[in-house]
């Protein structure tokens, strides 16, 4: 079993959907919490309850990534509580869907600046504690396929995860030095309560069908992908790409 015993692990965006997942993954391998969310605090605090009832402590953190001074103030935060944070996972994110012509330039502006800035605010600021404490750690990116599949409408989104991969890559490169790894994660169709917000029952439930492995992911198939990249049984992987989609970008 992944073991992440000792480890604190700060996770964006952490009060549903993939975030969740990777939350109460890593909490089972034995990891303590802390929790980043914007607009549902009483969601925050279930995977804090989550966390505790599988041993481990936890900490809410309240904040928008895009404001950086919010992000380093919960990255204190979190070792202050915590002890220490050995564990970044960038998965918080806005997505403005809606054809190109009819793009607002504040909607392409807040998705790159939650997005893409966001991330980058949590992986410095995370990076920065974890060189400052020594004995290294793990950066995780929570990025898309659609940073490669140009698909319809989602231009602002693809655009900030296309930039998160190259983003990361350059990061591992040149945290190898301080021991810190740096990968990113590709999930495919996931159910999640972003993805409803554009999709409806039957839509998932019929696109499902025409994927390779007849499902769409959850947030649990995320959060085990990310208990590994995040865990010590990882530790000769850095500036890898994993793509956790049931095959869909085969077809």
């Amino acid at each position: 079993m992944i073991d992440l015993s000792g480890k604190v692990a700060l996770i964006t965006g952490a009060s549903r959907g993939i975030g969740r997942g990777c939350a109460e993954q890593m909490a089972q391998c034995g990891a303590d919490v802390a929790i980043n969310y914007r607009s549902h605090p009483d969601e925050a605090d279930e995977v804090a309850d989550v966390v505790r009832s599988l041993g481990g402590r936890a900490a809410t953190f309240g904040a928008d990534v895009s404001d950086r001074t919010a992000v380093d103030a919960m990255v204190a935060g979190a070792a202050q509580q915590l002890g220490r944070v050995d564990i970044v996972v960038a998965n918080a994110y806005y997505s403005k869907r809606q054809p190109f012509l009819e793009l607002d330039v504040e909607g392409v502006r807040r998705t790159l600046d939650v997005t893409l800035m966001g991330a980058f605010h949590v992986a410095q600021a995370g990076a920065r504690q974890m060189v400052q404490q020594g004995g290294g750690g793990s950066i995780l990116f929570i990025s898309s396929v659609l940073s490669f599949m140009p698909f319809a409408t989602s231009m602002p989104y693809n655009a900030a995860k296309a930039g998160m991969n190259h983003m990361a890559n350059t990061i591992a490169a040149e945290m190898a030095e301080h021991r810190v790894r740096v990968n990113v994660i590709q999930p495919g169709w996931t159910d999640t309560p972003g993805e409803r917000q554009f999709t409806t029952e039957e839509q998932m439930r019929e696109g499902a069908k025409n994927l390779p492995w007849k499902r769409l992911g959850t947030a649990e198939d995320l959060g085990k992908a990310a208990a590994f990249l995040a865990s010590d049984d990882a530790d000769y992987i850095t500036g890898a790409t994993l793509k956790v989609d049931g095959g869909m970008t085969l077809q």
